[in-house]
């Protein structure tokens, strides 16, 4: 037991240890043990180790289980102590930014005060009362004389900009000139297919946008930015109240949309409200500035200049130029009908011709700068190029026909490269070409021997897959090198749909080895073929078909050894008599195809063979079993093949051992030894080489199981075994 211990804990601390290495532990114990019942006996100390090691770990847990209550009982406690702190700091905020109030006129005190109040507020009705006083848009109830006094556009970007302090990664927004803020509030974001809730967020509307940003809980007042919409691709619609949901609106936003819940149907009639004035405002807005920018400018109107009248009046020349930098001429006809032209381009499925007005006007707007008008011409050419963009991805989609091969891609795929659209035509693309080649081998009609159903899955597969790769090869060169990856991966999933094919027909269907073995280089073959374009599959095949190959070598291994030791049950040790001189040639002939040149030998007189029938049917046998094994082999199958050879070998050595120990008849004995000297020193040296020339390196197990007939040789009478 004290030993047991012992090797237990050795067992732990080198599984412990910093360097261990699985793969190199496993080796040195397979070559140092010496049989299965070895294996077996270490597995079991290790199985033991793992469960003793799964109660330590349980007990430390429930152990411990009490101080993880208690750990999160006081975090608890620390939160709420940092929430008390935070509402404090804030009240100190606030009697500190009330300090300078004393300092000014009473007047003056109560209208800042009234602003200090105003953007605390914000989420509440308060607040947007007094915002929507700031923009000057629209009046709060009860407040019209105030609003109509209220600040100037530098005003509201100062109340713009303390707002959206509160709102984390939206500093890109305070550089739009002219940008302020008409209404904010809370609401509560439901999911658009099952109406289930999703976060709490706040709504910011500025004359040209909406900002949507989510509530920080963490934070008391702040919040992080979500999203940014235009107001001029922005749809509102309200939802009918269907109790429990009510007070909720849906905003459209293509290809998306969002539904919103407000506080009560007070504030949601507010939201639709302002929502479809500040649309039909910015609307107008940009409708007078297109005209503005449209009609031919004259002269400046010379005015009389308000500060001194001894300046120079080269001082005021230029200011002129900075007013044109401003203008872009879009009154050209090809530039007037480009919307309905893209129209006609995507109706008559021209994508050449739509995509070649996109880089028209690209190249054209491509060194001038974004006025109103150049927007609003942006924005409904966008909406044409995500038109475009669906239909062509309707094109690759594998709906469409798949007849035609990669090339019927070629169009689709290199506008939508075109278009900036890269990535989506590398996934399409792939798509399209997986959903061809997964339909070619679903069509394939099984029918006449496997092997010829194996050249026909093939063929199909491997030419399909170069054909895309040389089309792929085409259509992305000189793009990011990232759909190359893409390609691989793809290739290595359509690898697996092959292999399923595969497999499903020659290993699910019981075939034999030889049959297998020939399908199996046919595959390698054909892969090989993928080398011409610089894609190397093989050792992926290699992966995919495995488990299966080793399924059929232990199979057919079981076959052999049954067959083997059902001769053995007969076997009376007696010389073979071919009758016929051809018989006795053609045994000749097929040992010397298992490569046993001095069969001549063991012939005698007439049509004898001085061998045992089981001896000779057993080399036969095992030959055929090493050449069709090694036709499947690769270094993943070396351990099976060469347990697998072993067992069989074994089963014939065991064999003549016993029978030459046991048996009493001297002539008998004799021919007992001369076979298994035939055996030991002719077969077992031609399956030792032709496995080192099959697999590139020898075999120290052969060579010892070689060695250990000397026993035989040298104490014939000995009762000790061989193995």
């Amino acid at each position: 037991m004290a030993m047991s211990d012992s090797g237990a804990s050795r067992l732990r601390r080198q599984l412990e240890s910093g360097g261990f290495d699985a793969r190199l532990y496993v080796k040195q114990l397979s070559q140092q043990s010496d049989g299965d019942r070895d294996l077996q006996e270490h597995r079991q100390r290790i199985q033991a180790l793992a469960e003793e090691t799964a109660q330590n770990l349980k007990r430390n847990v429930y152990q411990n289980y009490r101080q993880f209550i208690e750990t999160a009982r006081e975090i608890s406690y620390l939160e709420s102590e940092m929430y008390q702190l935070s509402h404090l700091l804030t009240e100190q905020k606030s009697s500190l930014e009330s300090i300078p109030l004393t300092l000014l006129p009473p007047a003056a005190a109560a209208g800042a005060a009234a602003a200090s109040g105003g953007e605390d507020g914000g989420g509440g009705a308060g607040g947007r009362d007094h915002l929507r006083g700031q923009a000057g848009l629209f009046p709060a109830p009860g407040s019209a004389s105030r609003d109509s006094a209220g600040p100037g556009e530098e005003g509201k970007q100062r109340t713009l900009t303390t707002l959206l302090e509160k709102v984390e990664g939206c500093r890109h927004l305070l550089e739009t000139p002219g940008q302020y803020l008409v209404y904010n509030g809370d609401l509560v974001e439901y999911e658009a297919d099952h109406m289930t809730q999703l976060q709490r967020v706040h709504g910011f509307l500025m004359n040209d946008c909406l900002l949507v940003a989510t509530w920080l809980p963490q934070r008391r007042g702040m919040y992080r930015y979500n999203a940014l919409y235009p107001l001029d691709g922005l749809a509102v619609v309200n939802v009918k109240d269907n109790p429990p949901m009510k007070d909720m609106f849906k905003l459209l936003m293509f290809p998306e949309s969002r539904i919103f819940q407000a506080e009560n149907t007070k504030i949601k009639r507010e939201w639709l409200e302002v929502l479809e004035k500040t649309k039909r405002a910015l609307s107008e807005k940009r409708r007078r500035e297109q005209e503005e920018a449209a009609a031919p400018r004259g002269p400046p109107p010379v005015t009389a200049k308000a500060g001194n009248p001894f300046e120079d009046d080269e001082d005021d020349e230029p200011a002129a130029p900075e007013a044109e930098e401003e203008k872009v001429d879009l009154s050209m006809e090809w530039i007037q009908e480009l919307p309905e032209d893209l129209d006609v381009c995507i109706a008559q499925r021209d994508f050449e011709g739509a995509v070649d007005l996109l880089d028209k006007l690209n190249h054209y707007l491509d060194d001038k700068p974004s006025p109103p008008p150049v927007k609003e011409l942006r924005a409904r050419v966008d909406e044409r190029v995500r038109q475009l963009t669906k239909v062509l991805v309707f094109e690759l989609s594998p709906d469409r026909s798949l007849r035609g091969g990669p090339k019927a891609t070629r169009r689709a795929v290199s506008q939508l490269i075109r278009l900036g659209q890269c990535t989506k035509a590398c996934e399409l693309f792939l798509r399209n070409r997986a959903a061809a080649v997964h339909t070619a081998i679903r069509q394939l009609r099984i029918e006449g021997s496997t092997l010829l159903y194996i050249h026909k899955l093939c063929h199909v597969f491997f030419t399909s897959l170069l054909e895309t790769a040389r089309e792929f090869e085409t259509d992305f060169a000189g793009t990011d090198s990232g759909c190359y990856s893409a390609f691989v991966a793809w290739a290595r999933s359509a690898m697996g749909v092959f292999v399923g094919a595969f497999s499903k027909q020659v290993f699910d269907s019981k075939e034999s080895l030889s049959t297998a073995a020939e399908c199996v280089k046919v595959a390698k073959e054909h892969c090989q073929q993928l080398g011409d374009i610089g894609l190397d599959l093989t050792f992926v095949i290699h992966a995919l078909l495995v488990k299966d190959i080793q399924v059929a070598l232990h199979s057919y291994k079981e076959i052999i050894i049954e067959a083997t030791k059902h001769r053995n049950s007969e076997e009376m040790w007696r010389r073979m008599n071919l009758m016929t001189p051809e018989a006795l040639g053609k045994l000749q002939e097929e040992m010397r195809a298992c490569g046993v040149s001095n069969f001549e030998q063991y012939t005698g007189d007439g049509c004898w063979v001085s061998l045992s029938y089981t001896v000779v049917a057993f080399t036969k046998q095992t030959m055929g079993f090493l050449e069709e094994a090694l036709k499947l082999y690769f270094p993943e199958l070396h351990v099976v093949l060469l347990e697998s050879l072993l067992e069989v070998i074994l089963v014939a050595v065991q064999h003549v051992d016993y029978s030459l120990r046991c048996e009493q008849d001297p002539e008998k004995k004799a021919f007992i030894r001369q076979n298994a000297s035939f055996l030991y020193e002719t077969v077992l040296p031609v399956v030792e080489k032709r496995f080192e020339e099959g697999v590139g390196k020898p075999a120290r197990q052969l060579q010892d199981l070689r060695n250990a007939s000397r026993l035989v040789r040298v104490n014939p009478e000995s009762t000790t075994s061989v193995v």
